[in-house]
């Protein structure tokens, strides 16, 4: 009994030793997004915008950014869009079209977004890359890949961030499946990783 009790121990001793270093996190609870991850909404390549001109319907269009960053605008051809939000390339644009126009007043409105790509990997049925809403939560991306394995740790649930500030965040499944508090109401960010441990 005194042998199997000490094979346990010893078991239980080494499976820790070998188990991979948690490393550097913060909960979820604890994570604060910096001011650049909840600001505004910065225009990006893949975006259908709307560009129209006040009073002047063969200069407006609706255009989608470009792999480049750039759209193409008539009158104006090749005009770099993505990195600035509506209201600065709206500006821009005024600017750009008094050449042709007395007064330009110009709107540039959003009127798709490109769907955001993060990484699930690990213990998920399914791993790989996923396109998912602007809006989407931790779960929502868990749910794209086909859930967590049996083997998951449901207290391991990580998302790297790497920009605009680089952070490791942890989740505990239970809470991210309440529907309340920071866990839930976490969202994802284009190129986030979800890393199910």
């Amino acid at each position: 009994m005194r042998s199997g009790l000490l094979l346990l121990a010893s078991l239980a001793a080494l499976a820790a030793a070998c188990a991979p270093p948690l490393g550097r996190y913060v909960w979820s609870d604890e994570y604060r997004a910096s001011p650049q991850a909840t600001g505004a909404y910065v225009v990006a390549p893949g975006d259908l915008i709307s560009v129209r001109v006040y009073n002047q319907e063969a200069m407006s269009a609706k255009v989608r950014v470009r792999a480049d960053g750039r759209i193409s605008l008539p009158f104006l051809g090749d005009v770099e869009a993505a990195g600035l939000q509506p209201v600065e390339l709206s500006k821009r644009l005024q600017v750009r079209l008094k050449e042709f126009v007395v007064s330009p007043l110009v709107t540039v409105s959003l009127e798709e977004p490109k769907p955001l790509e993060v990484y699930v990997v690990g213990e998920v049925v399914h791993p790989g890359r996923y396109p998912v809403e602007h809006s989407a939560s931790v779960l929502q991306a868990l749910a794209a890949a086909g859930g967590l394995t049996p083997f998951a740790r449901q207290d391991r649930i990580f998302v790297i961030r790497r920009e605009p500030s680089p952070a490791r965040i942890r989740f505990r499944l239970e809470a991210l499946t309440r529907n309340e508090g920071a866990a839930a109401a976490f969202r994802l960010l284009g190129g986030d990783t979800v890393v199910a441990e």
